[in-house]
Formats: structure tokens, sequence, C-alpha cells
């Protein structure tokens, strides 16, 4: 798939590290470093901007090692970049850690997965199918 893409970063452009990988990493487009204190959040800029076509997505999700090791995470995972969105690529980062976190220019921030997806149309009914699971949630089949 093709898309179109304006790199306004001092940074490559997004790309698969391995052919089975399903997420390219975003990198920091900052002017200087941002401390991001324990449990404060912040917009990172990434000077990428995208067309998508109608019926995908970007998803922004946070990058498993940054948020192993350092307890930073993207906090509305996984953002939705919408087909229709002409902004700049933003990443909502905040810092689960009790250490503060410096954000440099360049570093990888996260990553960000093209997806297909459907459009719903509602069918207003009065009941709904039966199954074995019915009005359970949130544990309800189980903890282990």
């Amino acid at each position: 798939m093709k898309i179109n893409i304006i790199n306004r970063s001092d940074h490559d452009l997004p790309h698969y590290e391995t052919l089975a990988s399903a997420g390219m990493d975003l990198r920091a487009n900052i002017i200087e470093p941002i401390t991001l204190q324990p449990l404060e959040r912040a917009i990172i800029k990434t000077g990428l901007f995208i067309e998508l076509p109608i019926g995908f997505e970007a998803q922004v999700r946070p990058r498993s090692g940054l948020a192993a090791k350092k307890g930073i995470s993207v906090l509305n995972a996984p953002g939705t970049i919408d087909a229709d969105y002409r902004g700049e690529i933003g990443v909502i980062l905040i810092n689960l850690s009790s250490q503060p976190f410096v954000v440099e220019n360049g570093e990888r921030v996260a990553q960000l997965v093209i997806a297909k997806h459907e459009r719903a149309v509602w069918k207003e009914v009065q009941e709904l199918s039966e199954t074995t699971r019915g009005k359970g949630g949130f544990g309800s089949t189980g903890t282990k």
C-alpha cells in the first residue's frame, strides 16, 4: 500500500525494522529536550503528515521497550489517526515511572500501525441473541 507523506522532520521516514514487523517507529521532532516528570504528559511532535486512504487508520501505540524499561507509554493507546486528518502526527506520551524522563530529538517514542477498518451501520432491535457469557464482563470469565 502506498501512503502519501510529508516529512518536515530532521529524520528518515518511519520504516519497518523487519519483514514481519507490524509497526514503524515514530521519532520525536523537537527543538530542545522535553523532560516528563512522573505522571506528567506531553504531546511530542513528529514532523510527519500523512494522507491515508478511506477505510484505513493509523494507530499510534506505545513502544514495548520504552514502556518496560522506562515506564513511558502512549496515554490514549492506541491513538487513532483518521483518513481525513491532515495535521502533524503528535504522540501523547506519559511518564508512569517514579523518575523524570527526558525525550530527546530523534528518540523513538511510539510506533505506528496501519490498519484497515470497517464502518458500522446500526440496526436497532429489541433483543440480542443469547450467548453463554451473556451480560458477564470485567473479569466474569475468570482470573486464571
